[in-house]
């Protein structure tokens, strides 16, 4: 075992898993960087859905101080968060086969819009039908998944496929299977979960790449400012003015 104490066995994992993307992902990164920055250009929406703990890193991106204003949070009522009773209700609709459809058919999601999906293990029905249906729609996705778990688990939806199936993009955050990164001795399970960190991370250094793709083509990418700078609201509300009709939080 280790000499450190579980807070730095736990940092030196994850930082592992933070070195793994920016040494192995970063093809992957910047190819959807520009799949963003492309959208945007031809005047697309972009969204990003995840359910459970998987939404963290979707609600990272939306109205984020330094973030592209554009991206939008489709959500799944009871789906998103642990704010339902009971908290394994979210779960359980995660396996409930067609509501991605009826989501779909009842969202802005329309042909050339770009949707980021998140699901740590990609083996539910909700992610893996919200792919297939999103692209039957027109509409780029980019999965964000641990591809390890096609291998080490069983596909939990009617097609027997995962999420990374159905995806104009993939890109793995490397988390491990069951999402638990310290052993300990008289724990009786895995423990100290990585995916929110790495997953945030990995989609920021993505919208990162994105926004100076755009400078890079001589268009100015439309950030938002912290709200708490001098100036940040004056910022925001003209490029919520300007691209008013590609933002649906502010409705």
């Amino acid at each position: 075992m280790s000499d450190r104490t579980p807070a730095g066995q736990f940092l030196d994992a994850a930082i592992g898993l933070l070195r793994r993307l920016r040494d192995e992902e970063d093809g992957p990164m910047a190819a959807a960087g520009t799949m963003i920055a492309d959208t945007v250009a031809d005047g697309g929406r972009l969204f990003a859905f995840g359910a459970g703990h998987s939404s963290l890193a979707a609600q990272d991106l939306v109205y984020r101080a330094g973030g592209l204003a554009l991206m939008n949070l489709l959500t799944v009522p009871g789906a998103v968060g642990v704010d339902v009773r009971p908290a394994t209700l979210g779960s359980a609709l995660e396996r409930v086969d067609g509501l991605a459809g009826v989501v779909l058919d009842s969202s802005p999601l329309r042909e050339g819009d770009l949707l980021v999906i998140i699901s740590l293990s990609g083996r539910n029905a909700l992610p893996v039908e919200m792919a297939v249906k999103a692209r039957a729609k027109g509409v780029k996705v980019i999965g964000v998944t641990s591809v390890a778990y096609a291998a080490r688990t069983t596909a939990r939806n009617p097609s027997g496929t995962f999420l990374k199936d159905h995806c104009d993009l993939v890109l793995d955050s490397g988390v491990t299977v069951g999402d638990a990164e310290l052993t300990w001795e008289g724990v009786p399970t895995p423990f100290a979960p990585a995916s929110t960190v790495v997953t945030s991370a990995l989609l920021q250094a993505v919208m990162a790449t994105a926004a100076a793709a755009l400078a890079g083509r001589g268009i100015e990418p439309p950030l938002l400012r912290s709200g708490n700078v001098d100036g940040g609201h004056d910022w925001n509300a003209h490029v919520m003015s300007e691209y008013g009709d590609r933002i649906f939080y502010q409705h």
